[in-house]
């Protein structure tokens, strides 16, 4: 749900933005029997509050990504789950200035989880409690299987097992270490478009022969690297990126929108014959980056650190980038972490927007090993800026032939870049613009007809 799927698609900038309250009784003999409860909601925007019985539970700033807290103890037999969410505008939490509508709303499911006492981690960063990292390695892949626990006990060991996309067992171990390696042996590997070939590893957790939790996560062995003179290589192979943005919104719905609407979003992009999206500007749904896997496009993505840099929320760009890396790492689909959209509106030399970049790019190499960083820039930002070579890539927003100039601008300018910093992989992250439902039979720039576009 979201209480702007109305006012929020007008195309003015007057639809609500404040505080409402969503309220629900929970009969706790109406729960499964289980040692603890955990409240989990998958996307509420843009800051939320739980509440249970009165009593606060938990705090969220951030709209797009899973969070989640432990209510047992504050549990009765009847409750009142109350949860405020407010997309207010403020100055902390990404993001406040953009082209697009910040929803209200908890607009994506919310669960209860239901879990023995020694359990997966359910309390880091909305993370999955599993971390899987498939290095190829000639004709194999090692694959490192990381689980974290909570509440462990003495006795309890950990049942990994690895299954092809047949469902046929590829390795199988019981062990009471947290972190296995596993080999893959002429690994089939996941190769974009041509071949999203997926394998899957799911880890028991076992106590007297009995199961008491268990995690589970699809993962895709490839390699790939960005050449700044050769483009995207993926597995060894060529593979030219030719992408779209996408939004998680629609008519009607606002940016509550269910399976459906996201399987319809790929299908589309899939007959318009694209090999990669950028998911614009912040985490997406679960589901789609599971679809995204499944059809094999190589993903960007990025927080919502865009248009214009708040002193006030460094903390926020890191939480949500934390968000966003431990929820999304087992996606083979995603290849880049991105930074920020934009965000020099104001000026490229601001010392402290400089220092936030290099703190969420040094982060997320301690984080991800295996993934590369990129920034999507603002046209009007000069190449020289030291901002724009902060991260291992970098790509623009050009809008040659838009808002002036023409297309045949968009060579020369690469090319300018490319010739002055042959080492910095270039890409455009942005062209062309809205088209409205306007139409005409005779197009010029700046029109805003489909026929321009």
């Amino acid at each position: 749900h979201s209480w702007n799927a109305i006012d929020g698609m007008d195309g003015g900038g007057d639809y609500h933005r404040g505080t409402c309250h969503y309220a629900r009784i929970l009969n706790k003999n109406d729960l499964p029997a289980t040692d603890r409860l955990y409240l989990e909601i998958n996307g509420a925007n843009s800051s939320a509050d739980a509440y249970l019985n009165g009593k606060h539970l938990a705090h969220h700033d951030g709209g797009y990504s899973t969070w989640r807290v432990d209510m047992t103890d504050a549990m009765d037999r009847e409750n009142m789950l109350v949860i405020l969410v407010d997309n207010a505008a403020n100055d902390r939490v990404y993001p406040q200035v953009a082209d697009f509508t910040f929803y209200g709303g908890i607009y994506r499911d919310v669960n209860i989880l239901c879990v023995s006492e020694s359990h997966f981690d359910l309390d880091h960063f909305g993370g999955p409690g599993i971390k899987v990292t498939p290095i190829v390695e000639g004709k194999d892949a090692n694959v490192e299987v990381e689980v974290f626990l909570q509440n462990a006990k003495m006795g309890q060991y950990l049942q990994y097992t690895v299954l092809d996309a047949e469902g046929n067992t590829v390795a199988n171990i019981a062990t009471d270490e947290t972190k296995v390696n596993i080999t893959i042996e002429n690994a089939h590997l996941w190769h974009g478009r041509k071949d999203p070939y997926l394998y899957s590893v799911e880890v028991n957790l076992v106590q007297d022969k009995e199961i008491l939790d268990n995690v589970s996560a699809r993962f895709g062995c490839r390699s790939f690297k960005i050449d700044p003179d050769k483009g995207f290589i993926l597995n060894g192979e060529s593979y030219p990126l030719r992408g779209v943005a996408r939004h998680q919104d629609r008519w009607g719905f606002g940016n509550a929108l269910l399976p459906e609407h996201h399987k319809e979003d790929i299908d589309m992009i899939l007959e318009g014959g694209f090999t990669t999206i950028r998911l614009a500007h912040y985490q997406h749904d679960q589901y789609f980056y599971d679809l995204c896997d499944e059809k094999g496009l190589v993903i960007w993505a990025e927080i919502p650190y865009i248009s214009n840099h708040m002193p006030g929320g460094r903390e926020n760009t890191i939480s949500q980038m934390k968000e966003l890396i431990i929820q999304n790492y087992n996606h083979p689909s995603i290849v880049v972490w991105g930074l920020s959209n934009e965000i020099t509106m104001n000026g490229a030399g601001d010392k402290d927007l400089l220092e936030n970049h290099h703190i969420l790019n040094d982060m997320v190499h301690d984080m991800d090993k295996t993934r590369l960083t990129t920034m999507a820039v603002l046209s009007m930002c000069d190449m020289d800026e030291e901002y724009v070579h902060i991260p291992d890539t970098v790509s623009y927003n050009h809008y040659f032939g838009w808002y002036g100039g023409d297309t045949t601008m968009n060579g020369p300018w690469f090319d300018k870049f490319h010739a002055k910093y042959p080492n910095k992989p270039i890409g455009c992250s942005e062209y062309g613009c809205e088209a409205l439902n306007w139409h005409t039979s005779e197009p010029k720039q700046g029109d805003y007809t489909e026929e321009y576009q």
